[in-house]
């Protein structure tokens, strides 16, 4: 039976990727938010290959953090599979078709610099 207590954002974040995995989801990135901003603890992205297992990888995500953690989330874009977004409060999750990933390129956004250093200081450079 799971505690009552709220899960820690890493219990969360644990559940969600192991979730992911169960379903095989691909291309599954992390990305750590604590002190970068309010919106989270952590950020996932990851792939699906069609609007259908986007869809069911979405669902059963959030039947799943229902029924172990009893975590209520929100949910946009279920409906259209391209890309679903799951707010648990600590974590946001988001599910993508690979097409609609490669053009939000999302986790650019919120990579560490060290990743992303090259385009950023060649332009700093300029």
């Amino acid at each position: 039976m799971a505690s009552q207590s709220q899960p820690t954002s890493e219990q969360l974040l644990e559940r969600i990727l192991s979730s992911l995995s169960d379903d095989k989801a691909e291309d599954v990135v992390q990305i750590d938010l604590r002190g970068k901003t309010a919106i989270g603890d952590y950020m996932v992205v990851a792939s699906g290959r069609s609007t259908r297992q986007v869809a069911a990888m979405a669902e059963k995500l959030t039947d799943r953090l229902k029924q172990e953690f009893q975590v209520g989330c929100k949910v946009e874009g279920k409906d259209t599979g391209d890309w679903v977004l799951i707010d648990t409060g600590d974590v946001i999750v988001h599910i993508f078709r690979p097409e609609v990933r490669e053009f939000y390129q999302l986790e650019k956004m919120w990579m560490p610099a060290s990743t992303a250093a090259a385009p950023a200081a060649q332009a700093a450079e300029d």
